[in-house]
């Protein structure tokens, strides 16, 4: 039995729990009843699932009490300080970058005799180097955790504060130290592969080696996404086994020089790599198979898969909400768990035997089919949950382009070296390397672009799907007579029944109004029986807001829109056309004559190849539906010039009036005989200018749906607003604390 294995089950449960759902007398009843269960189960020990379960609670027991103390000793002073200003001495520890807010940095603070790690921001335009030291005034946050109390990526990394200026930045140029060289090489070997390395592929060759993906461009981002190979650019345990198998080819696999050459050679490439959760899991393990191999000791993947994730739990219980993290540890124990019946059930399908030729290649078909298998079983669920799509092509995209990753990192690696000493050199490599990086774009490009490279689980029957495949699963784990052709052909028929569902649902529908949750922005899908218009997309992030409308459409088997409707040229109300336009194909788009403010006006006009000017009242008709427009009554800007819509059907209506303020909202009531609505969608995401009480008298609307982004710096939804549509007894629907919202008629 492998005690080590349940004892980090049963420390990670406790984590979890710790992360989710209850802290401070919470965990400790939690870690006691554990302790007393493990105790209960000791006289029956003898017993393997008996003992198992005893290891489990006792491991439960031991991480509710680390991480009651990591929330006194290490988040209780820093939740202290929340709120507080002080002068700070912060020691940077990598280099600073542009951000919205300014140029940011992440640095080493000092606080009730410990060091925590901080992300801090200062308005200057300056470059900041790891060493370097900045003294200020500083207003101190607390890493929030959501609505859910669900952690954010800084939490996860280790960062516990912000800190924000309240007066003038001291900077001085520090003295490195050792610490600081791995982010110095790092940036040495970035300006390498920038000046090696076509445009191109320059970005694909920093992700590839270092993690660093910055420049990749949103279509490239998009395109592994959804072909399956995010975790290519993403610095994994993929990339520590490259590396490593490196070291077994320089040293010829001879123990004593693989441990001497491996250990500084892992250690330093996590450094440079920003010891990520994926990386550092990864190089833990490999150094526990050095320190086998060195003592001539058994080395047995489970148990260093055990010992790497209690060892980055100790450190930070927190890691385990980290999505990183999850993949990592989930794609190898499904590796460990699957990949041998998986690839004894290929090889008995597969006829090919012997040394032969065809033998070979189906022996490395199998085994390759098999470890995407057995990591994407185990991974489908988490980035179902936090990335909302399963992609279809990752098993064959990865046979595409995963032999040639190897070539390609040994190719990178190379031009770094040269680069060192000669940059004509280096340039010549690169240019050779970067025919393989093409390739590798390509395919990602061109099978990303399929229609149904991926799922989405913006439908719930997608979801259903999801449910039934891993019950499917279970069922050919549990059953002695294993038929894993029925279970896929099953599993094949269950997605072919949940997109029929998919597509068919909004067909069914006459009237059917989605206001999607794009955070601080807005972007209205109005769809009536098989007719779909938008209103407005855009959000903080258009690309953002672009991916949330494309996936809503691509979900429901729609690659084209009948018309795209903008209500003024605010970036959080166009902003995401440029990006919707490169995923699905928009027939007309309908442009306001209004000042464009924000300069999304020439990026839509690039995009859409049919444009309509709206100056005058316009009625689009189509079956028993009709979008009526309504033009901004002067084109000067400001949220006085919006055009607004009403989509009507039946006794079904719903209005539109974008940021129109009060005084438009009148004016719009002077000039139009509106009617009753059944849905009102609240003005400029529930400013208190907007949505008057004359609006709300004259239409009477049943629902009113606010889209607005949580936690907002404008203080939307305004009190004033939602006292307003309590009294005129609106049932309120939000974006920032319903999602989105879909209205049927």
């Amino acid at each position: 039995m492998r005690k080590l294995m349940w004892f980090t089950i049963g420390y990670a449960i406790a984590c979890a729990y710790g992360t989710w759902a209850a802290r401070g007398s919470g965990l400790l009843l939690a870690g006691a009843v554990c302790l007393m269960l493990s105790a209960a189960l000791w006289r029956f020990r003898e017993h393997p699932a008996v003992k198992r379960g005893m290891v489990l609670a006792l491991g439960g027991a031991f991480g509710c009490l680390a991480f009651f103390g990591y929330a006194v000793f290490v988040l209780g002073p820093a939740a202290a300080m929340d709120g507080v200003e002080a002068e700070v001495s912060i020691r940077v520890t990598d280099y600073s970058w542009q951000t919205d807010y300014g140029v940011a940095a992440d640095g080493e603070l000092e606080l009730s005799d410990r060091r925590y790690k901080v992300r801090f921001y200062v308005n200057e335009d300056q470059n900041l180097e790891p060493g370097d030291l900045v003294r200020m005034k500083a207003e101190l946050r607390l890493t929030d955790e959501g609505g859910s109390r669900e952690p954010t990526y800084h939490r996860t990394s280790g960062i516990l504060l912000l800190a924000y200026p309240r007066g003038e930045p001291e900077l001085t140029a520090g003295e490195p130290d050792w610490r600081d060289l791995p982010a110095r090489w790092a940036r040495r070997l970035k300006g390498i592969l920038d000046d090696a390395f076509p445009a191109d592929s320059a970005p694909f060759a920093k992700a590839l080696l270092l993690g660093d993906k910055s420049d990749i461009s949103w279509d490239q981002s998009r395109a592994f996404s959804r072909s399956g190979i995010s975790h290519i650019v993403a610095v994994s345990g993929l990339h520590v086994g490259i590396l490593f198998a490196l070291v077994g080819v320089v040293t010829g696999k001879r123990r004593f020089w693989m441990v001497l050459a491996g250990i500084p050679s892992l250690l330093l490439f996590a450094a440079m790599a920003g010891f990520t959760a994926s990386v550092t899991r990864a190089v833990i393990m490999q150094l526990l198979f050095l320190l086998a191999l060195a003592l001539n000791r058994e080395y047995d993947p489970p148990t260093a898969l055990s010992f790497a994730v209690l060892l980055m739990l100790l450190h930070c219980p927190l890691t385990i909400a980290g999505i990183g993290f999850q993949l990592s540890v989930a794609s190898v124990a499904g590796i460990f768990l699957f990949y041998e019946k998986l690839d004894g059930w290929l090889k008995n399908w597969l006829p090919g035997k012997g040394k032969t030729l065809r033998g070979r290649l189906e022996r490395f078909f199998t085994a390759s089919v098999s470890v995407t298998l057995s990591a994407t079983v185990m991974t489908v669920p988490l980035t179902a949950i936090h990335f909302g799509l399963v992609s279809l092509v990752g098993v064959v995209t990865n046979l595409l382009v995963l032999p040639l990753v190897s070539c390609i990192f040994y190719g990178i690696m190379a031009v770094c070296a040269l680069g060192c000493v000669h940059m004509g050199a280096a340039g010549a490599a690169a240019w050779v390397i970067a025919w393989p990086i093409r390739y590798v774009l390509a395919v990602a490009r061109t099978l990303g672009e399929l229609p149904l490279a991926a799922v989405y689980t913006v439908s719930p029957y997608v979801v259903l799907w999801l449910v039934f495949l891993y019950g499917l699963i279970g069922w050919l784990l549990a059953t002695k007579r294993k038929r894993p052709g029925l279970a896929v052909c099953l599993g094949a028929l269950g997605l072919c029944v949940s997109l029929m569902l998919s597509f068919l649902e909004p067909l069914a529908c006459d009237y059917r109004v989605t206001v999607l949750d794009v955070g601080q922005g807005q972007c209205i899908l109005l769809q009536s029986a098989g007719n779909t218009f938008m209103v407005d997309c855009g959000g903080r992030r258009g690309e953002e807001a672009a991916d949330i409308a494309a996936e809503q459409l691509l979900s429901q088997g729609i690659t084209r829109i009948d018309g795209l409707i903008l209500t003024h040229y605010d970036r959080d109300h166009a902003g995401g056309v440029q990006f919707l336009a490169e995923q699905i194909t928009i027939e007309r788009v309908y442009l306001p004559r209004t000042e464009d403010t924000d300069g999304c006006l020439q990026s839509v006009l690039n995009s859409c190849a049919e444009q309509i000017d709206i100056d005058t009242d316009m009625t689009i008709s189509f079956g028993d539906a009709k979008n009526q427009i309504f033009p901004p009554k002067d084109a000067g800007s400001g949220n006085d010039s919006c055009a607004a819509v009403l989509f009507q059907r039946g006794k079904c209506d719903t209005l539109i009036t974008g940021d129109m303020s009060a005084a438009a909202e009148r004016q719009l009531l002077s000039d139009y005989d509106l009617p009753d609505l059944e849905v009102l969608i609240v003005g400029h995401h529930g400013s208190k200018y907007s949505t008057c009480e004359e609006l709300l008298e004259a239409t009477a609307p049943d629902a009113a749906i606010i889209s607005v982004g949580a936690e907002n710096g404008y203080g939307h939804p305004t009190a004033e607003v939602l006292q307003r549509l309590e009294q005129a007894g609106c049932a309120v629907y939000r974006t920032d604390l319903h999602g989105t919202i879909t209205y049927r008629g």
